[in-house]
C-alpha cells in the first residue's frame, strides 16, 4: 500500500506542473505572428429592405476611429505584450548630508 501511495504522489508531483503549464512551451513564441483579425475590414452599415423595420441600434457599441501611429514593429525575439516589460526604477540621487 505504501509503494502505491508513493507512486501516486510521484505521479502527481510530476504530472501536476506539466498540466498547469499547458501547451505554451509547445507553441513557441506565436505572439509576434499577425493574428487572423489583422486583416479585418469594416463593412457598410446594414441596409434594410423597404417595408421592414430597422433593428434597434440604440445600445450598439460604437468603435471610434484609431488616429494614432502604428506601434514600432516587434522583433522575433521580443517578448509577448501579455508579459510585463522588464524595467528598473532609477534610484534618486540623495543630497549630501548637511554638515
Amino acid at each position: 500500500m505504501r509503494s502505491g501511495m508513493k507512486l501516486y504522489c510521484t505521479l502527481l508531483l510530476t504530472a501536476g506542473p506539466l498540466a498547469l503549464t499547458g501547451c505554451h512551451s509547445l507553441r513557441g513564441n506565436s505572439c509576434n505572428k499577425p493574428g487572423a483579425y489583422a486583416s479585418a475590414q469594416s463593412v457598410a452599415p446594414l441596409k434594410v429592405p423597404t417595408g421592414l423595420d430597422h433593428p434597434d441600434t440604440h445600445g450598439a457599441l460604437r468603435v471610434p476611429e484609431l488616429n494614432e501611429p502604428d506601434p514600432p514593429p516587434r522583433g522575433p525575439k521580443d517578448p509577448c505584450l501579455d508579459e510585463p516589460p522588464k524595467f528598473a526604477v532609477p534610484k534618486a540621487n540623495r543630497p549630501p548630508p548637511a554638515t
